[in-house]
């Protein structure tokens, strides 16, 4: 349990900067500013409970796909550390909350998958399971959603305590750190991938 402890803000930090909840808050405003309390609180139970379910799913089923389609972890961790990267630029140069404002099951798609859980969240599950472990893994995973629903249920408070700009801004720093933890990951999968072809 103590070793549990120990390893979870490894794996915390990098599914807290993944997630980024201050670029979801300002999106999630716009696509309900229209909707009662109750219907929010709707769409926040839908989101939660969607992100939960493929979150787990690409859990189960990710080790599964790794063998039938013959990729290594390191593979993964050099692709996985690219779609990052590329997540991360396009967070620092858009404007999140200019996004079209879709119809439907908002809580399902698009605020559940992908904006909770979308492919950075995705990526990083599965290297932190493969790295540190699945229980690490799924406690940080639900503590972040947690703190998703929480900051979603206060989403206007927020907003108005950190102010717009304010809000852009942590998200902007998000996505930087999102940048350095994707540049990791792909050293990390090159240094293994050279450290065992010395010694084959």
């Amino acid at each position: 349990m103590l070793d549990i402890i120990k390893i979870l803000p490894n794996t915390f930090i990098p599914l807290f900067v993944a997630t980024n909840v201050f670029l979801l808050i300002p999106i999630f405003i716009s696509m309900t500013e229209d909707m009662s309390k109750s219907k929010k609180r709707i769409v926040i139970r839908q989101s939660i409970i969607t992100a939960i379910i493929v979150s787990f799913l690409f859990i189960a089923l990710g080790e599964v796909i790794f063998k039938i389609l013959g990729i290594t972890t390191d593979d993964f961790k050099i692709g996985g550390g690219l779609v990052l990267l590329v997540f991360a630029i396009l967070d620092l140069i858009k404007r999140g909350e200019d996004r079209r404002k879709p119809v439907g099951q908002l809580g399902v798609v698009p605020i559940g998958v992908p904006l909770i859980v979308g492919p950075a969240v995705l990526t990083t599950i599965l290297v932190l399971v493969d790295h540190y472990g699945i229980i690490p893994t799924i406690i940080s995973l639900i503590l972040n959603l947690i703190i998703v629903w929480t900051s979603l249920m206060n989403a206007e408070r927020l907003i108005h305590l950190f102010g717009k700009g304010g809000i852009v801004g942590i998200s902007k720093v998000m996505a930087l750190l999102l940048a350095s933890i994707a540049i990791m990951m792909i050293r990390i999968g090159i240094e293994n991938i050279i450290k065992h072809n010395i010694k084959g």
